[in-house]
Formats: structure tokens, C-alpha cells, sequence
């Protein structure tokens, strides 16, 4: 299985920031910067657009040039899978229709939000979608954000389509995602940055993370490690990330908080986000400062010269033009 999906998407997936400048547009050269640093240090792929590149704020027309900026700064090097899609399946698969022609390696399609629809409406979905693209498509479970789980028989009915080869489990759930790896073919991919090497010491495929923004050489180590059954250097990398994944993933959005630090890392131009998403408030970047003080020696990563700017990342961006809400 390994070797499949190596062979489609690879193990180590990195759900990318769109960096912005401070009023809230794309800026282009940072995000042209910021593929090329985390493909340099072990990135197999990038999900462009997905939640953590703040999807429900950019327009369709950013979605298929970031495909396509992705696509060129690659080279080749790694896999542009776009995310995001739509709560609309109409929406949705003129996006990925689109992305297709855009030069896209494969989609990630998140379960409709907000709508809340059946087992019966999420699998059309999902059908339909696969169905207007010949792209590989992995599924994102995400209940949390969507409201709505996919259900065990959803994911066999799901997995019986020939495009449809993968799931990002964003449950956290090791007895379920255990199930769905023996029950289905579906390549999994972790969606939870603390559960990645639970999630490979049960057969996980690889990881899509927020925190590999930061640190994508550290997630090659681990899935490098995992791959010659050097457990414990795996659980060295795992604890040394640890503080890191805390600092990204607990106090506010990920994204928020990546941001945050791949600014304060000098990676990206501005940690400007766009509403409704805000920066940090004082306090909330006090506790991302305080969690990275507590970071350790983490491969291909040093926080030596590290200078957080809460002046710039306060508030939210109202862009010029508006996104894809209708």
C-alpha cells in the first residue's frame, strides 16, 4: 500500500498557509517561496487550498492560480492536490473541473459543511465529484468543521469508485481509523498533527499537517523512520515536535497560528489572515511564545533567530474582492 501511494501522492503532505501581504491579497512570491522551502526539506506533496490555506476566503480564480503556481514551482519534485471544494456538489466539481485542466495531481474533497446532509447526500457527493474528474480523489472526515461524520459504510460505498483512493481522518479516533485501514483499500492519510505516528504505527499511508509548514524535514524523519522500523528514532522526532504541534494547533486556528510563526521564522512576508479569521490576541500569541520557548532540537528547524510580530498579525484582511461564498 505504501508503495501505491508513494507512487500517486507520496507520505509526507503538507496542508499549505497561502501566505498574504498586510491587506489581505495573495502574495504570490511568498507562497512561490514558501512550496519551494517545504518540497526542499522532504515534502512528497502539497494540498493547496485546503482549509489551512483558508479555502472558504478565496476566490475561485486564486484557487486555480495557486494549482497552477504550485504546479510550476514543483517542477515535478512533489504532488499539487488541491482542497477546499465546496459545500455545493454543483460548485464543487466545476472547481476541481477546473483544477483538473489547471494541472492538478489529485483532489481532497471535504465532506459538505454547514448543510448537513445525510450518509445518502454525502456519498452522491462524493460520487459526483469523482465522477467529473479523472484525478485521484481523497475524502476529508472532518467532523468537527463540518458538522457531519462519514460513516464506516459510507467510506466501503465511497471506496468501490475507481477514482476515489484515499481519506484524511481528521476523527482522531485509532480504533476507527485501525477498522478502515483493514476493511477498505483506501490509503490513509493522518489529518491530526499529534496523531501521526499513532497513526503510522497502525499502518497509516502518510499525513497531511498543518505543523509540516513549519517543520516539514521533521515529518520526513518521522515517515522516514517509520519506513525502516526505526520506532524509536520515530518517537524521538514525535516528542520533539510535540511542544510545536501544541503551540499550532491549541490556541487558535492553524492556520492563525502557522502563520504566526512562519513569519516569526522570516518564511513567509506577513502573518496577515482574512476575516473572519484575526491574528492572535496578546494573550493567545503569549501562549504560542511560551509553547515554542519549550521546543527542543527538532530536525531542520532552529527558532534561534525567531521574531514573532503581534502588531503585524493583528486583526483580520478584508480582500477587494470577495471569496466564493454565494
Amino acid at each position: 500500500m505504501a508503495t501505491q501511494a508513494k507512487d500517486i501522492f507520496g507520505q509526507v503532505l503538507v496542508a499549505l498557509v497561502t501566505p498574504m501581504t498586510p491587506d489581505g491579497e495573495v502574495d504570490w512570491a511568498s507562497t512561490e517561496k514558501h512550496i519551494d522551502y517545504v518540497i526542499s526539506n522532504g515534502a512528497d506533496g502539497i494540498v493547496m487550498t485546503g482549509t489551512t490555506g483558508e479555502t472558504s476566503t478565496l476566490t475561485d480564480a486564486e484557487k486555480i492560480k495557486l494549482v497552477e503556481v504550485g504546479k510550476s514551482v514543483a517542477a515535478g519534485r512533489a504532488k499539487i492536490i488541491t482542497g477546499g471544494g465546496s459545500n455545493e456538489t454543483a460548485h464543487a466539481m466545476q472547481l476541481y473541473k477546473q483544477s483538473e485542466k489547471a494541472g492538478a495531481d489529485g483532489v481532497m474533497i471535504v465532506t459538505p459543511y454547514y448543510n448537513k446532509p445525510t450518509q445518502a447526500g454525502i456519498l452522491t457527493h462524493f460520487r459526483l465529484i469523482a465522477d467529473s474528474t479523472d484525478l485521484p480523489v481523497i475524502l476529508y472526515d472532518i467532523p468537527g468543521r463540518t458538522g457531519v461524520a462519514i460513516s464506516q459504510q459510507t467510506f466501503h460505498r465511497a471506496a468501490k469508485h475507481p477514482n476515489i483512493v484515499a481519506v484524511k481522518d481528521a476523527v482522531g479516533d485509532l480504533a476507527q481509523a485501525s477498522r478502515l485501514m483493514t476493511e477498505t483499500d483506501l490509503m490513509y492519510f493522518s489529518g491530526d498533527d499529534s496523531n501521526v505516528l499513532p497513526h503510522l504505527s497502525i499502518g497509516a499511508t502518510g499525513l497531511i499537517g498543518v505543523t509540516a509548514n513549519v517543520a516539514p524535514a521533521a515529518y520526513r524523519e518521522i515517515v522516514d523512520a517509520t519506513n525502516r522500523n526505526d520506532f524509536h528514532h520515530a518517537l524521538t522526532v514525535h516528542n520533539a515536535l510535540e511542544p510545536l504541534q501544541r503551540a499550532i494547533m491549541t490556541n487558535v486556528p492553524g492556520t492563525v497560528a502557522a502563520k504566526y510563526v512562519l513569519h516569526g521564522l522570516g518564511k513567509i512576508s506577513s502573518p496577515r489572515v482574512r476575516l473572519p479569521l484575526v491574528g492572535p490576541e496578546d494573550d493567545e500569541a503569549a501562549r504560542i511564545e511560551d509553547g515554542i520557548e519549550k521546543v527542543g532540537t527538532i530536525p531542520g528547524l532552529s527558532f534561534e533567530n525567531f521574531r514573532p510580530d503581534r502588531n503585524a498579525a493583528a486583526g483580520g484582511a478584508l480582500p477587494k474582492v470577495a471569496g466564493t461564498t454565494r
